[in-house]
């Protein structure tokens, strides 16, 4: 009882109360961040300013322009939504035309509400009315959007990380989107599978280039990266190509080579899909060799089928795998594109091919605009 007592004094409601005030005031802003809240502070503190600038105008026009409220109409088209916007227009309108009262007639000296000031504000005004619809249909609010595409991008890079091989492999990955953008429609999935041993990797290139096919290469590397070694090699490009015919996309096709090495002998197995071939040098002869396997796109058609080539890296040997942009170009066929490409390729054979993939991307297909990519594999002596 004497608890219970002391529990309900007014020291003790005063700080229960004071703890449920900062609880919910500290959810409110993480919600707001996160853009799950309501927007009711921007929106109250965007109220605030435009009497403060109307203040300003109305005291020194000169060095504060009735143009001014231009900036809270701005800040509201990026912070607010639809209906709490049309709030904020009404509020500024208003001291609009408190200002015009106030100054006077626009003839009769400069710092005055003219027909131009407000036709900025209201182009203001109607261009941010158009990005608030945007944002409220596509769900994403202005402050979360670039957090979101940072975190697309991100798991992107992640699913195509290789994974570490033993000692005597050396393995790197070059990617290059188009335009230098930050997606690209060319990813890589790799696991090690069979206990280890086995080093499986699917190099796809998404129809598309940039951020026009990111999304859908975002959504193949999951699926891809969760069939892969959930299957057997040869399963693998069927079920992929049956998963792309079920999107439904309307450009619905990707090519892709897949990669299945023994990291114990050297053997490997190239399936491919409708993929510019591998190239392996041998290092007993110096020479490049193309290891093209057959198979149709996938997404074209049902059923398609696709027959593997065999190979075998011995030590010194080099593999590289890569998407059509490296090589190919409006002004030059595939066959010339992989001529330059084994051609600087060589340049690298004395220091063991480190770092040598950016460095290709840069000679071979530095100002192209399409995706590139570059796989790389190499047995040490």
């Amino acid at each position: 009882m004497a608890r219970r007592a002391g529990a309900d004094t007014y020291p003790a409601r005063l700080r229960k109360s004071a703890h449920r005030a900062r609880i919910a005031l500290r959810k409110s802003g993480v919600d707001y961040f996160r853009g799950d809240g309501s927007d009711w502070i921007a929106l109250a503190g965007l109220l605030l300013t435009i009497p403060a600038i109307t203040c300003a105008t109305l005291f020194n026009a000169v060095w504060c322009s009735p143009a001014a409220l231009v900036l809270p109409i701005v800040a509201g088209g990026l912070l607010l939504r639809p209906a709490s916007l049309l709030g904020l227009y009404a509020t500024a309108a208003t001291a609009l035309i408190v200002e015009s009262l106030a100054l006077g007639p626009y003839g009769d000296g400069p710092a005055r509400v003219t027909p131009g000031i407000v036709l900025v504000v209201a182009a203001c005004g109607f261009f941010g009315l158009i990005l608030a619809q945007f944002r409220a249909r596509v769900g994403v609010p202005w402050r979360r959007g670039g957090t979101m595409l940072f975190d697309l991008r991100e798991r992107i890079r992640v699913q195509s990380a290789l994974p570490r091989l033993p000692q005597g492999w050396h393995r790197e990955m070059a990617l290059r989107p188009a335009g230098g953008q930050s997606f690209s429609g060319d990813f890589v999935v790799a696991a090690r599978t069979n206990g280890g041993r086995t080093l499986e990797a699917v190099l796809t290139d998404v129809s598309g280039k940039g951020m026009d096919a990111g999304s859908r290469a975002l959504l193949l590397s999951g699926a891809f990266g969760g069939l892969l070694g959930s299957l057997p090699p040869h399963g693998f490009l069927p079920a992929a190509n049956g998963y792309l015919l079920r999107q439904d996309w309307d450009e619905g096709f990707a090519t892709s080579i897949h990669l299945v090495l023994d990291l114990e002998s050297g053997d490997y197995e190239l399936l491919s899909a409708g993929h510019p071939p591998a190239l392996q040098l041998h290092s007993g002869s110096g020479q490049w060799e193309e290891m093209a396997a057959e198979g149709p796109l996938l997404g074209v058609y049902d059923g398609a089928q696709f027959d593997a080539v065999k190979g075998s890296l011995a030590p010194g040997d080099v593999l590289m795998l890569f998407t059509d942009g490296l090589v190919e170009a409006s002004d030059r066929d595939i066959a010339e594109g992989i001529d330059r490409l084994t051609g600087e390729a060589d340049r690298y054979v004395a220091t063991g091919f480190e770092g040598a993939a950016w460095h290709l991307i840069e000679a071979c297909a530095k100002d192209v605009n399409d995706d590139r990519a570059l796989l790389l594999l190499s047995r040490k002596s």
